[in-house]
This record gives C-alpha cells, sequence and structure tokens, in this order.
C-alpha cells in the first residue's frame, strides 16, 4: 500500500504583473516564500517540483532554502496552463467572461498538460510514502482540489488561493483522495495573505 502527501502552493506575488512578462517575485513574494520554507521546515519532504515560469522557481528556491538536501525539480506539467476547456453555457455572466480570455490553443494544450499533472502528482505510489512539494499557479492548485473532490468540472473557476498559501492533499492506494487543507496561509501575517485576489478575497 502506498501514499503520497501532496503538499501544493501558489508561487509568491509577482514583481509588476501588469507588464504581463515572466518576472521574478517581488519583494513581498520574496518575504512570502521565505514563510513558507520556514513552515515546511520540519514536513520531511522527498522532492521540491515548480513549473517553469520565473515566479514559481524562485519561489522554490527561496522555499529550498529551508529545507537542506530535498532535491528541486522543473516540471512543465506544474506551469500556469487552463486546466480544462469549460464550455461556459450556464455558468454565472462573471465565469463564463472569465473564459473568454483564453486563446484556442490554450484551451488545447491547457487540458492535456493538466492530465498529466494529475497522473503525476495525484496518485498514490504502488508502494511506500512520498512527501512532496508542488509550486505552481493557481489554476494547477485549483484543479486539483477539485479533482480530489470529484467536484464538476467547472468548479475549479472561482477556487482564489493566496500566494505561498498551503493546499495538501493526501492520496492511498487504499481509497479515495483526503484534502487536509486549502488555502492555509496561518504562516502569512495579514499584509502578506491573499496578495493578487480581490478585495472580497482578503482575510
Amino acid at each position: 500500500m502506498g501514499s503520497r502527501l501532496l503538499f501544493l502552493a501558489r508561487h509568491g506575488e509577482q514583481d509588476r504583473p501588469e507588464e504581463e512578462a515572466d518576472t521574478g517575485l517581488s519583494a513581498r513574494g520574496r518575504r512570502q516564500a521565505t514563510l513558507l520554507g520556514e513552515r515546511l521546515r520540519d514536513a520531511r519532504l522527498d522532492a521540491v517540483h515548480h513549473g517553469p515560469l520565473a515566479r514559481a522557481a524562485e519561489t522554490a528556491a527561496l522555499v529550498a532554502a529551508s529545507l537542506p538536501g530535498v532535491p528541486v525539480h522543473v516540471d512543465d506539467r506544474a506551469g500556469d496552463h487552463m486546466p480544462h476547456d469549460t464550455d461556459p453555457a450556464g455558468l454565472p455572466e462573471r465565469h463564463a467572461a472569465f473564459l473568454t480570455q483564453f486563446t484556442e490553443a490554450e484551451r488545447r494544450d491547457g487540458p492535456r498538460v493538466t492530465a498529466g499533472a494529475v497522473a503525476r502528482f495525484a496518485t498514490a505510489p504502488a508502494e511506500g510514502d512520498v512527501r512532496e512539494l508542488v509550486v505552481t499557479h493557481n489554476f494547477l492548485v485549483a484543479w486539483l482540489v477539485r479533482h480530489a473532490l470529484e467536484a464538476p468540472a467547472h468548479r475549479w473557476i472561482g477556487l482564489a488561493h493566496a500566494n505561498c498559501a498551503l493546499t495538501v492533499i493526501r492520496y492511498s492506494s487504499a481509497g479515495p483522495p483526503t484534502v487536509l487543507a486549502v488555502n492555509d496561509a496561518a504562516h502569512l501575517p495579514p499584509e502578506l495573505r491573499a496578495t493578487g485576489l480581490p478585495d472580497d478575497y482578503r482575510f
């Protein structure tokens, strides 16, 4: 019997996101990532995986500074991609409008990459216990929570995660996934929580 304890974290606050460029972290984002690393210091992780964009790579590096000896791997499957080509019919107006921002290529390629992420990270090993952190983006965290709960496919929309907050899911060969924590930002002071989200998501 095997199990995987999967820690998921959205990257830290991006520097100059309005430029729509692949920039690294802001000063706030670096502090968020450092505090996340301190939170995970005793988590006994086997590996850290991160997407290829600069903000995810820098977050992973800062987290790993608190995890000596834990290997760090870049993985395209942990990147920023549309997880599902969701039909807007019947969705709330703001959700339907949100879906219009994606290109045909993103609607085609994103779900394929996400399926690879599910196959790699959202399964239990045949035997042994694995504990991994994936530093990724809001869409993949939302999709993996939806997947674990077996919620309707469109429910990835509207799940908003704070920068460097933790979501934890346990996968076991003995049964269905268990969502242990979602958007846990207890390691972040109030002024560093929910960065980049609308005001009504601040807490």
